[in-house]
């Protein structure tokens, strides 16, 4: 069998991890990333292309170089904020650029496709937890990027050999439970990792986007995952694949929720340290409440997370942090 996987985006924070572990268990890695977000430092295993997705002739020839027939595609852009502000740049690098790579897989016959998408596809959820069923009406243009990759990744497995995962990711965060990798970047989106920051002095508060939402303090809601838990599932995703699966779209996520407020005070708690607050208006196409249903994963790819609770998470992303005080 061949054990060659592309993964576009594997210098990025998610990418890196799966990257890391597919290598362990025995795949050879080639990381195609143009390390606009991405770090080559996080790149363990295997070859680094350096590369955008939207050239195509160096795509395509990387592909058929390396005799790909397994890809897992990560390259995106993916703060909901910046969306709102800058929508057609997500529509050129998420849409434009994932037609890009399913154009150049169907040409080399690619058998097994693993996506990384997001649980922005549900929008402001009128149900929860969310079923992978449950209606998809994105209220930003990350979301709707995302779901628009999805339905080409489904016309494309209709119409050849392609089968495919789609993951639909929920909110990501922690570190490699060893120390090896974590997050590359002071400058997050995420709010573990910005609370952490503000333990560490490098920055001097934590914003509070909206204190309004229906929600038990007022607070957004979300579902966490370990990035560790995650990158697993991709894995087990390909396996499952590779053993002649159907295509599947599977929630990725725990099926609690926290809140904003629950989230740093276990920051608080775990550090030691206090982390002054600065409450500001909501973002735009910030849903109040995000939580999974996520019996299918487990039952489809046989998965089973082992850092399934919000402390490990916080204990493993401050620890990455606090050992690697000169990121940036």
């Amino acid at each position: 069998m061949n054990q060659k996987v592309l993964l576009t985006g594997g210098a990025g924070y998610i990418g890196s991890h799966v990257g890391l572990y597919l290598a362990e268990a025995g795949y050879d890695v080639i990381v195609f990333d143009n390390c606009s977000t991405g770090t080559p430092e996080s790149v363990f295993f295997g070859e680094l292309v350096v590369g955008d997705l939207s050239d195509v002739e160096l795509l395509l020839h990387t592909l058929i170089n390396h005799q790909i027939s397994k890809v897992m595609h990560f390259a995106a852009s993916i703060s909901v904020p910046e969306s709102v502000l800058r929508p057609l740049d997500y529509y050129d690098n998420n849409t434009r650029n994932t037609l890009n790579l399913l154009q150049c897989c169907n040409k080399v016959g690619v058998k097994e496709f693993v996506f990384s998408s997001t649980a922005a596809v549900y929008g402001q959820a009128e149900e929860n937890p969310l079923k992978e069923s449950s209606i998809t009406v994105p209220i930003n243009p990350y979301g709707r990027s995302k779901l628009m990759s999805e339905w080409m990744i489904q016309d494309a497995g209709q119409a050849s050999n392609l089968n495919y995962v789609i993951l639909r990711y929920f909110n990501v965060s922690g570190a490699d439970s060893k120390g090896r990798i974590g997050s590359y970047s002071r400058n997050a989106n995420h709010l573990i990792d910005n609370a952490c920051n503000v333990v560490l002095h490098h920055q001097s508060h934590l914003k509070v986007f909206g204190i309004d939402f229906p929600t038990v303090d007022g607070t957004g809601v979300r579902d966490y995952i370990h990035v560790q838990d995650l990158a697993l599932a991709h894995i087990a995703a390909l396996n499952y694949l590779e053993n002649g699966g159907s295509s599947q779209i599977l929630n990725c996520g725990y099926g609690v929720g926290y809140s904003v407020l629950e989230v740093v005070e276990r920051v608080k708690v775990i550090s030691g340290i206090d982390i002054p607050l600065v409450i500001e208006s909501r973002r735009p196409g910030d849903p109040a409440c995000v939580i999974a249903h996520a019996e299918k994963i487990r039952h489809i790819l046989d998965w089973h997370p082992h850092h399934d609770n919000l402390d490990d998470i916080i204990s493993t992303a401050l620890e990455w942090k606090r050992k690697n005080v000169s990121i940036k």
